[in-house]
């Protein structure tokens, strides 16, 4: 559908000048105004801190209904794709707009597996970094760096180049991810297998040691591959912007990526599940839930709920129904469902839904809430959790690049600002200055 084909209008009066404003509606979802020539009209901009009542783009990729608890892959909820497809179907569909056949797929997988290696030299370039050094922080450097081993596949006018690039990011980002878990544990890196598939995979990079068979464990390839699929992509969220802000510079896809990859390291966005663990270890136990509740809800404190509330979603975040109970399988499967967090975590839940002072603020468990547990289950540690999502996310980010690369509207980002700074002053000489 092209929202430019509808024909209605909004009016703006300021003072006593008014302007015919057009509006567009999309296929699903709010009806938008178009103020891009709002300061040829008026001579004014609009002020919206965070970009929250702004649509910068056109997009059919993921739509976030938050009042509702919506949320869908190119129109397919989440609850459906997460329970009867796997990761790289999720990846084909985002990508390319539907799902594949069986042809299609089994053609995908291939391409993506062929694609996990990455350079020897990347190897070398990693010894560069200090043993103790933060898994986002290598990732952030190493993902970037990949245009430097992959220049063939930079030329964004290309659009056999910008496929191959996003293949190998799909492919080699976990690899990379993988690569930094062992750097910074100080154990031997772990090539990927071709056979076997992509969750499985990642999960044997990161944990088997060549002294000894990898087993793969099917029910936490299965959650892991759930939680790739949960995370891959989410509207336009700080990361996604970050992305698409960076590709309308004209910079290669790698650089986009990495840009992506620093946003999401902030506590606010990616780090938002380590907060959570954090939280319920600070708690402790059971019993002292009544204390930490009544500090949430005391103005002056500064105690906050971690994992609970969403700015996009208003009602129960669908990803968390999804997540509780993969976690509990995997809790069950790893031999931690006694582990002294869950309990703590079930009755914040309890309370959460029941309490009249989080329903009314909508302080529902988001995704984040149940996700640390079950990676800390699965052996990661929670420096690792963020870069999780960076594999999981990457996906989404490569086809939000795609998609604005191809969009003959999109435009070098250049939000405007209201300034309240110093008017036009006089340069005084320094030995004048008091």
């Amino acid at each position: 559908m092209d929202v430019k084909s509808n024909t209605k209008q909004a009016t703006l009066a300021v003072g006593d000048k008014s302007v015919n404003l057009p509006v567009y509606s999309g296929t699903v979802g709010p009806d938008v105004i178009d103020i891009s020539k709002l300061y040829a009209q008026t001579g004014m901009f609009t002020y919206d801190p965070g970009f929250t009542s702004t649509a910068s783009c056109q997009s059919k990729i993921t739509y976030i209904d938050g009042d509702a608890g919506i949320l869908q892959y190119r129109g397919y909820p989440i609850e459906q794709l997460a329970e009867k497809g796997d990761f790289l179907e999720t990846c084909y569909l985002l990508l390319y707009g539907e799902l594949p056949t069986k042809a299609q797929k089994e053609d995908f997988d291939r391409r993506v597996t062929n694609h996990t290696m990455v350079h020897e030299q990347i190897t070398r370039f990693f010894q560069g970094f200090r043993r103790d050094a933060h898994p986002m922080a290598v990732m952030v450097a190493s993902v970037g760096a990949l245009a430097a081993f992959y220049h063939d596949s930079t030329d964004i006018s290309d659009p056999h180049q910008r496929m191959v690039a996003s293949m190998r990011m799909i492919a080699k980002v976990p690899t990379l991810a993988a690569m930094a878990f062992k750097y910074n544990s100080g154990q031997p890196f772990v090539y990927p297998l071709n056979h076997l598939d992509y969750a499985s995979n990642f999960l044997r990079m990161c944990f088997a040691v060549p002294c000894e068979e990898y087993k793969i464990n099917p029910v936490l390839a299965k959650a892991l591959d759930t939680i790739f699929i949960l995370h891959a992509d989410h509207e336009q969220n700080a990361s996604t912007s970050t992305v698409r802000l960076a590709g309308s510079s004209g910079a290669n896809p790698f650089a986009c990526i990495a840009a992506g990859i620093a946003c999401l390291w902030g506590p606010a966005h990616g780090g938002a599940n380590e907060a959570a663990l954090q939280m319920l270890a600070d708690i402790g136990s059971v019993d002292k839930i009544p204390d930490f509740i009544a500090k949430v809800k005391d103005k002056n404190s500064n105690v906050r709920l971690m994992g609970f509330g969403h700015r996009v979603y208003k009602n129960y975040d669908p990803r968390a129904k999804i997540m509780q109970q993969m976690c509990h399988k995997v809790l069950d499967e790893t031999g931690h469902a006694n582990d002294p967090l869950l309990p703590i975590a079930l009755e914040l839940e309890r309370i959460a839904l029941n309490d009249p002072y989080f329903i009314e603020r909508k302080l529902y468990p988001n995704v984040d809430f149940y996700s640390g547990i079950t990676l800390k289950a699965m052996g990661f540690p929670t420096s690792m959790f963020t870069v999780l999502f960076a594999v999981a996310r990457t996906v989404g980010w490569i086809s939000q690049w795609s998609e604005m690369i191809e969009d003959p509207e999109q435009k070098i980002g250049r939000p405007r600002q209201l300034f309240n700074g110093a008017t036009e002053r006089n340069y005084v000489p320094l030995e004048q200055r008091k």
